[in-house]
């Protein structure tokens, strides 16, 4: 007897503290187990037959390492039931499609069908990976992803696409097609349900969908990949008359694909409000919640008492003298009163400032001050390059960021021109936003020009990464860009032959002092026209390095997803995506092309056409008509040798193969003769229209023979 009485008092106590905890009540239904592994089952579900609601809710647990439940009636591994939602997250098995089946059909969500489970629409997807196939449902739309750099996260419809499942649907039959698939055991892509979660969360966990190229046999571990996929359900059933339960009863048509429709009575229930459980226990599946076990359930003010009823509370007065427990109210709120006004202003500096530290420190977190500190720890003397300036000495440097301070827009952000306190002028580069993949981008462009010290190459005052997007700031170069001047016909100022010569060399130069003489060698990776600023005596400054790299001595190239500008870009890396230092020896090419001819690397007919400036000068050259394509500047200031001789210089950078282009190095030293052959003798010339250029070319396929110019000299006729 003392015994019994001893385990009520343990199981009273239990109770008692699950309640003051504000846990819900775990029910069984006729002892039944609950778990498999970490999973709990929930009624109407239930391990065996004898556990559910029917032979439907029946769930199976695979006693294995670890345990994992299974629904009986369509073998889908169940992972979490959700009572509130009517569903329950299961794993569905992922193939993909071989390119050996051009068209064809696929039913998708089949093993739901005669079961109580829907897709749920609401909550689930058509998920389509891979550029080479098209899907599309009867009615319904379909999509076909394009290809490309995919997202980060989510399927956004490159490389991946998502399409709307019917509603109430129990399979959904899919029409796809592929294409380009090359060899036949290749994946072409993969078609499959998921929960639109898993899109946005554990969606960066399968980027391996994406290698759709790679044969089928030598990648057998992605012939099977689990996603998650949501069924909705209901039962059969009709709730009244229950304390605590409230059900939503209604007749649901749920419609396959082939147009046959299946009518469930049904009933979505839930615990009312002030109460907890499981509504779908046949007794005390919703038990009431005593909100006057905790504060925080009722609003019961000081002076009542909170009173539990069945589903909710009262609130009433206390016994007593009220008009003494308003004098110690009153006592009791003034002197709160006068505490807390006593604190209000030494509290609000502190707090001021802890504000704004948080501020800036999440701002300096996010614009990448973690990895430049990881980075300039790695350079010898890193810090004392960079100064980091306040955004208040930036904002009022530039009058707020004022429109009229404004030098130029650039794919990253905004050049604004502003005046520090000293009285120097510079260039404060804002970001026009900073996501994520943004981040090392600009990192790299600080690491990088803080390297360098070189007088034809923009030089690296700060930055601020205490602002919403990151500030760069360097030294104003007041004459705009090499772009502006060479095809700008509002320009006043026209550059001459010498000038001309004399920037082409500078540039050279810089490009050769990266390539050889820093500390380790950089890689622009982006030289163009608009990369070349004028300072105030026209000299030139490179700039803009924010795909720029740095590279180990013993390394010959970069392995990187192609990145760069169309007119200027490396054919063999574009083919290859290895970039060189050749490559941006090809770039230059393309800018001294620009320099002789005074047109656009890229022209409006160019893109119409397929062509481009580089094909064009070489063709020019190839067809003796090389001066019918200079710019007037040139011919009016140069010489026949100078010209010719950077042409020929212009040509051999521009050579399909990285290997056969000269070094920076070398077309460094060719421009500086070039350059004093002009300073020596700068006068104006006739040219002969009649000069032959095909003795210094190889004709057969536009490529540079192995003769240099003096080799093979210019053949004029008389």
């Amino acid at each position: 007897m003392n015994f019994s009485f001893i385990i009520i008092i343990i199981n009273s106590l239990c109770l008692l503290t699950s309640l003051i905890k504000g846990q819900e009540i775990s029910l069984s239904k006729h002892g039944c187990p609950q778990k498999c592994g970490d999973i709990t089952i929930p009624y109407p579900f239930g391990i065996g037959p004898n556990c559910s609601f029917n032979s439907s809710y029946t769930v199976e647990c695979n006693e294995s390492h670890p345990p994992k439940a299974f629904l009986k009636t369509s073998g889908l591994e169940a992972i979490e039931f959700f009572l509130n939602e009517n569903t329950v997250r299961v794993m569905q098995n992922v193939s993909p499609l071989n390119c050996s089946s051009r068209k064809g059909e696929l039913q998708v969500g089949q093993s739901v069908v005669d079961t109580p489970f829907t897709l749920g629409a609401a909550i689930n997807r058509l998920v389509v990976v891979g550029c080479r196939s098209e899907v599309s449902l009867s009615n319904q739309g379909g999509c076909r992803p394009t290809c490309g750099d995919p997202a980060a996260v989510g399927c956004y419809g490159v490389i991946c696409c998502t399409v709307i499942v019917p509603p109430m649907s129990q399979r959904v039959a899919v029409n796809y097609s592929t294409f380009e698939g090359g060899n036949d055991s290749a994946i072409c892509g993969y078609v499959f349900l998921a929960d639109y979660r898993w899109l946005t969360s554990d969606y960066k966990d399968y980027m391996s969908l994406w290698n759709y190229s790679v044969p089928m046999e030598f990648i057998p571990q992605l012939k099977s990949v689990p996603v998650p996929v949501m069924l909705e359900w209901r039962l059969d059933i009709v709730r009244e008359n229950l304390q605590g339960v409230v059900c939503e009863n209604r007749s649901v048509e749920a419609h396959t694909f082939d147009d046959n429709t299946h009518v469930f009575n049904t009933s979505r229930c839930r615990c009312g409000r002030g109460f907890q459980g499981n509504p779908y226990l046949p007794e005390g599946g919703c038990v009431d919640i005593d909100e006057c076990r905790n504060s925080t359930l009722n609003d019961c003010v000081v002076g009542t008492h909170c009173v539990n009823t069945v589903g909710g509370f009262m609130c009433r007065e206390r016994s007593g003298n009220n008009q003494m427990k308003s004098v110690v109210i009153g006592i009791s709120s003034g002197m709160g009163a006068l505490l807390l006004l006593g604190f209000i202003w030494l509290l609000s500096k502190l707090i001021k400032k802890r504000i704004r530290a948080n501020r800036k420190r999440r701002f300096f977190k996010r614009n990448g001050g973690l990895l430049l500190e990881q980075r300039l720890s790695t350079i010898d003397g890193g810090f004392e390059k960079i100064k980091l300036f306040e955004a208040k000495e930036l904002a009022r440097a530039t009058d707020g960021y004022d429109e009229d301070r404004i030098l130029g827009r650039g794919g990253q952000g905004t050049v604004y021109k502003g005046m520090l306190r000293d009285g120097r002028i510079v260039a404060v580069k804002k970001l026009k936003r900073m996501d994520e993949g943004d981040v090392e981008g600009f990192v790299n462009e600080v690491v990088i020009l803080s390297q360098i010290n070189h007088r034809n190459v923009v030089k690296l005052l700060g930055c601020c990464l205490e602002t919403e997007v990151p500030l760069l700031v360097s030294e104003f170069v007041p004459s705009g860009t090499l772009f502006e001047h060479i095809h700008d016909g509002n320009k006043e100022f026209s550059l001459s032959w010498k000038m001309r010569v004399r920037i082409a060399a500078q540039v050279a130069g810089a490009l050769s002092y990266l390539h050889n003489s820093a500390s380790s060698p950089i890689y622009h990776r982006d030289i163009k026209s608009t990369n070349i600023l004028l300072d105030g005596k026209y000299r030139a400054k490179v700039s803009d390095f924010g795909i720029s790299r740095s590279v180990a001595i013993d390394q010959t190239h970069l392995s990187t997803r192609v990145r760069g500008t169309f007119g200027y870009l490396d054919p063999e890396y574009f083919w290859s995506s290895k970039f060189t230092e050749k490559s941006d020896v090809y770039s230059f090419g393309v800018v001294l092309v620009e320099i002789l001819t005074g047109e656009k690397a890229i022209s409006d007919a160019g893109i119409e056409s397929g062509r481009n400036l580089a094909a064009d000068f070489l063709h020019s050259m190839v067809d003796n008509h090389l001066f019918d394509m200079l710019d007037p500047e040139v011919l009016k200031g140069g010489g026949v040798d100078e010209i010719v001789t950077m042409a020929d210089l212009a040509r051999r950078c521009l050579h399909p193969r990285g290997n056969t282009r000269p070094t920076m190095k070398e077309v460094a030293m060719e421009l500086e003769g070039i350059r004093m052959m002009v300073e020596k003798d700068f006068q104006s010339i006739e040219f002969d229209e009649d000069c032959d250029f095909s003795s210094i070319l190889d004709t057969t396929n536009l490529t540079v023979s192995n003769a240099n110019s003096s080799d093979s000299p210019l053949i004029c006729e008389d």
